[in-house]
């Protein structure tokens, strides 16, 4: 696949695609070596065990290869990255209290209003820390934890201990080492036993800085009988050179509890956006990944279930869509390592302008995981003759008493309907974003009503460009 050329002229801006001037408490050099690694540790005052644990994870990622599939990654040079930048010496609890760049960066996007209506609580990662925190007090009541993993591993390190990094060691691949020398931010979750969380947890992303790397760390613990959703959001400004972000994201379910991770990602253009997702989960436990990628250059994400305890169930629901320049590789790993699991993955596609948008999935039945389910449906919607849609799936079957289906689909976008459309008033743009809309409804429902709005917004937008 060929690497995505950055054209800024022909970007349609948004409100996320704006950026601010730099501010910062703490930033290191650019380049990374063991300086910057026992830096930002120490930056943090971190404990020896997670300093040590960072410096080999470094040595792994100089040890590792870069992926050999997908998009071409060669580009991506290391030695060009700020790895930490800290915006503010202090985190918040209340959005006045945030330096003016941050606080207008925050309204302008509108997560202090989305917090006020529908959020049982809300964590914004400006740069590298997090910078604003906040959480209902029921759920505090309940014994929920919702906190940046730096606050967590320096409050509950027996905790934090006992899971992190045990779901993606650093050896997995390249960029997990990176992200396990570097980490800084993300998300920590731990529901205790039998407790729901009625209303959402929301963490949202932020890169504002030019060649700057973004590699939070997020860990949710959901124990035997608990319920909880986490959603993500992610936005850059366009710039004309690339950044990076690279994290990683690790879920433990135990006995018959539920997770689900919603992400909408706009990413600018100019990030590479290289993302270890994997959960694990145990007897009759549930796990729903929501996948939403709209922007950034290159994205390669393939988010995991493993089903380790009988009865257990995965789902991915996944939209990609690639415009010029763009390359979404994306898709899902089911392994169903226990007898009687489920999982279900349904992809959708979208490619326009000469964009490449890819399914790469992989379905591992093992020996002994008799009478496991799996159900696989990749469908491609392709705008114009110019732009590619690819579907690479892997099924390895090692159990006689087990059931898998895979479809997958290519259609163009269909110019009857396209016709009628435009025949009762619409424009080109907005036909072919209703069509579009339609499209991926299977998955749009599944999200909550404003993340569902801010998507359809996002997608009319790239119809808009796409005629304009």
């Amino acid at each position: 696949m060929a690497t995505p050329t950055l054209d800024t002229k022909k970007l349609t801006p948004d409100k996320h695609s704006f950026a601010m001037p730099e501010v910062f408490d703490v930033k290191t050099d650019r380049g990374l070596d063991t300086e910057t690694v026992s830096a930002i540790s120490a930056y943090k005052k971190e404990a020896k065990w997670m300093r040590d644990f960072r410096l080999k994870s470094y040595e792994t990622f100089k040890e590792k290869d870069m992926p050999k599939w997908g998009a071409d990654l060669s580009v991506i040079d290391f030695d060009d990255i700020v790895y930490f930048l800290r915006a503010t010496k202090n985190q918040e609890r209340s959005w006045e209290d945030l330096p003016p760049e941050i606080k207008e960066t925050y309204d302008r996007i509108g997560v202090p209003e989305h917090e006020k209506n529908w959020l049982a609580g809300v964590s914004a990662q400006y740069e590298s820390e997090v910078v604003y925190e906040s959480v209902q007090k029921e759920l505090t009541k309940q014994g929920v934890i919702f906190c940046d993993m730096d606050t967590a591993i320096k409050k509950y390190p027996k905790l934090v201990k006992k899971y992190f990094s045990k779901v993606i060691p650093p050896s997995d691949n390249k960029f997990a080492a990176l992200n396990s020398a570097v980490w800084s931010g993300g998300s920590f979750v731990y529901v205790p036993k039998g407790v729901t969380v009625s209303m959402p947890l929301q963490a949202y992303f932020r890169i504002n800085t030019e060649r700057f790397g973004q590699f939070e760390r997020t860990l949710i613990i959901a124990e035997e009988g608990s319920n909880v959703h986490y959603m993500e959001g992610c936005t850059a400004p366009i710039y004309s050179t690339n950044s990076l972000h690279s994290a990683v994201v690790e879920v433990v379910a135990l006995k018959n509890a539920t997770v689900r991770y919603t992400t909408v990602q706009n990413w600018s253009n100019n990030i590479f956006n290289l993302v270890t997702k994997r959960a694990i989960a145990h007897e009759g436990a549930r796990v729903e990944w929501i996948d939403c990628n709209i922007g950034s250059g290159i994205t390669m994400k393939y988010p995991a279930v493993h089903l380790i305890g009988e009865g257990a169930s995965g789902e991915v629901l996944s939209i990609a869509m690639a415009g010029k320049g763009q390359v979404q590789d994306a898709g899902a790993k089911m392994l169903h390592l226990a007898p009687n699991t489920t999982s279900r993955v349904i992809s959708k596609s979208i490619a326009r302008n000469s964009g490449t948008s890819s399914y790469r999935g992989l379905v591992h039945i093992n020996k002994g995981a008799k009478g496991s389910k799996s159900y696989v449906q990749c469908d491609a919607l392709l705008l114009d003759d110019i732009s590619e849609s690819d579907t690479f799936p892997t099924i390895n079957v090692h159990e006689k008493n087990t059931q898998t289906e895979h479809e997958a689909s290519v259609e163009k976008i269909d110019a009857a309907k396209l016709f009628t459309l435009m025949s009762r008033g619409l424009n080109e743009a907005q036909a072919r974003g209703m069509i579009v809309n339609g499209f991926i409804d299977e998955v749009t429902k599944e999200i909550p009503l404003e993340y569902s709005l801010e998507l359809y917004r996002l997608i009319n937008m790239e119809m808009e460009d796409s005629i304009g």
